[in-house]
């Protein structure tokens, strides 16, 4: 199955690390964020990749134009200002009438790719979304009283779900994008919910995103103390 990655954004909230690459290309242990997101799908068998470009894609191009890579990787210009739902619809054109998988480029996870498109295949729907909960920003305390009974330093909450990123979608879901100028997660999401041809598959194991400099230490101190759970995937086969 072929591999949608969206890799066009500015990423202005990670500060002047994205003044000279694109997001994706921040280096997680001395690996671009977006090659640990590759491994991911790659390690489940799926090593077609077509990644929509946008803000300095020459930096994409230029770095794996420059490796030796036993993937298949189409990399195709989007536009600088396209929001999410116009690089889909550009991207959807090269993908012809079959399923794919479609993810951001700035977000990790353990989550099992495989039991993903199980899901969206028992469900018959346009498309499916990865639910997940959201990390915590700061320590969560358990209090009796004054008295604290548990310190937890930024739990992974257990109520609640967003938007994880990781989606599976046939091709009559890009039908729902009329234009350039439209997010993925505004109107052609919210008209597929309505069609009820959403479905989401809940997620509860890792997952960040990595939108702030604090989000990129987190991943980096994770990666450094051998605790990188999307790193250890080892799926059967």
């Amino acid at each position: 199955m072929k591999v949608i990655i969206l890799a066009g954004g500015y990423g202005t909230r990670l500060g002047e690390v994205t003044d000279l690459i694109p997001k994706p290309m921040v280096e997680i242990g001395g690996k671009p964020i977006i090659v640990h997101i590759m491994e991911l799908y790659a390690n489940y068998g799926h090593t077609d990749f077509y990644i929509a470009l946008g803000y300095k894609a020459d930096v994409i191009k230029n770095y794996f134009n420059n490796i030796t890579s036993p993937w298949n990787i189409n990399m195709i210009d989007t536009g600088l200002d396209t929001l999410t739902g116009g690089r889909c619809k550009i991207i959807s054109k090269s993908i012809g009438n079959e399923t794919s998988f479609l993810t951001y480029g700035d977000g990790l996870s353990d989550i099992n790719i495989d039991k993903l498109l199980k899901f969206h295949k028992k469900n018959q729907k346009l498309i499916t979304v990865s639910a997940v909960h959201p990390s915590a920003r700061f320590g969560e305390l358990d209090l009796d009283g004054d008295r604290v009974l548990a310190f937890k330093e930024k739990p992974q909450l257990q109520r609640g779900w967003i938007n994880g990123g990781f989606f599976v979608v046939e091709p009559g879901f890009f039908n729902y994008i009329d234009n350039p100028n439209v997010m993925l997660e505004r109107e052609p999401i919210e008209k597929a919910t309505l069609d009820s041809e959403l479905y989401a598959y809940k997620h509860e194991g890792f997952w960040q995103c990595m939108d702030t400099r604090r989000d990129h230490e987190l991943l980096e101190i994770l990666w450094k103390d051998n605790k990188a759970p999307w790193a250890k995937i080892s799926p059967k086969k």
